[in-house]
């Protein structure tokens, strides 16, 4: 197992000013996270149609407001609030993908894989059936499931996901791996 790291980062920091009732540290805290975060979304949204209603800003807009907008700042700091932003980005995506599905009365909204996460590229999916694949594997292999949610929804290296996860590089490359490998045949689709 890595050891901790410190809560000593920037986002560590302002994290526990918000929590002191700093109300200025969420401003602060956005500045420090928004270019991180619009970097995930951009990487996020490449995968989407050219037309694609929502944009990296406001994805990440919404993620933040999902995080922070009901006055909660209880992360324990980068590593959890890291943890926290990519299951928000995976729910709004999910959830645009879901409302533009019962407008269209079923048509597919199709994703890609960032190559850049990928050692071998996966096919295209539909953001719902990967959805509905995460959640099965979650219910089989809890920590493969939060590796690829962090790596593809939350834009993490390995090394990042394996400490936000506690566990090693190594564990969390093999769990990237296994996750995968599981994901392309329960999608359908050769490893």
């Amino acid at each position: 197992m890595t050891p901790p790291v410190p809560n000593d980062s920037p986002i560590s920091q302002l994290l526990e000013q918000a929590q002191a009732g700093d109300a200025a540290a969420l401003s602060r805290l956005l500045d420090v996270v928004y270019a991180e975060l619009k970097r995930i979304a951009a990487a996020r949204m490449r995968g989407e149609r050219p037309d694609h209603t929502l944009q990296p800003t406001a994805l990440v807009h919404e993620a933040f407001l999902r995080l922070v907008g009901n006055g909660s700042t209880a992360f324990e700091g980068r590593a959890h609030f890291l943890n926290a932003a990519s299951t928000v980005m995976r729910r709004v995506l999910v959830d645009h993908a879901r409302a533009r599905n019962a407008a269209k009365r079923g048509a597919a909204l199709r994703v890609t894989l960032d190559e850049a996460l990928a050692a071998a590229p996966m096919p295209d999916v539909e953001m719902l059936a990967l959805d509905q694949a995460l959640e099965r594997l979650a219910a089989a292999e809890p920590r493969w499931a939060r590796v690829v949610e962090l790596r593809f929804f939350g834009g993490l290296e390995v090394a990042e996901a394996a400490e936000v996860l506690g566990v090693s590089v190594a564990t969390a490359k093999r769990d990237w791996q296994f996750a995968r490998t599981w994901l392309a045949k329960e999608l359908g689709d050769a490893p």
